[in-house]
């Protein structure tokens, strides 16, 4: 299978803390002029984006697709999936670590109850592309809701 590749590209001025910089293209023309700054990733995001709010927004529409794909495999295709991907930052002598992402669905199938929806999203979770780029770096829940 051809490999399968899409690209982002910031430019970034100034130091870490005064500096500033725009996610200015990307691949698909969806990603562009979004400002990003240090202060946005560790204080007050102030209408700026930072890499974590991206990895989560990456790894929410990741999981959805994944737990889309496996209702409709199960005859019981989603009316409605809702996921809130929240990635946790923390700060050590060692530097700032991405250390957890909390997956949170909430979904309305026909014929899927709380505890089906709850094994199909841990189910997600291991078939979730995103989910194993960061397995083994980052610690990842999940939890369902029927909605």
């Amino acid at each position: 299978m051809a490999e399968i590749e899409r690209w982002s590209e910031v430019v970034w001025e100034g130091n870490l803390t005064a500096g500033r910089g725009d996610i200015a293209h990307s691949s698909s023309g969806a990603l562009h002029d979004l400002p990003v700054t240090f202060a946005a990733r560790v204080e007050s995001p102030d209408g700026k984006t930072s890499p974590e709010e991206l990895l989560a927004a990456a790894h929410a529409t990741c999981y959805a697709m994944v737990i889309s794909n496996i209702l409709n495999q199960r005859g019981t295709p989603p009316e409605q999936l809702t996921v809130r991907a929240t990635c946790t930052l923390s700060r050590s002598d060692a530097g700032l670590t991405i250390e957890a992402m909390r997956l949170d669905l909430t979904g309305r199938a026909a014929g899927v109850d709380e505890a089906a929806l709850q094994a199909v999203a841990e189910e997600g979770k291991t078939a979730c592309p995103v989910s194993r780029a960061l397995a083994n770096n980052v610690r990842i829940t999940v939890s369902a809701h029927t909605a």
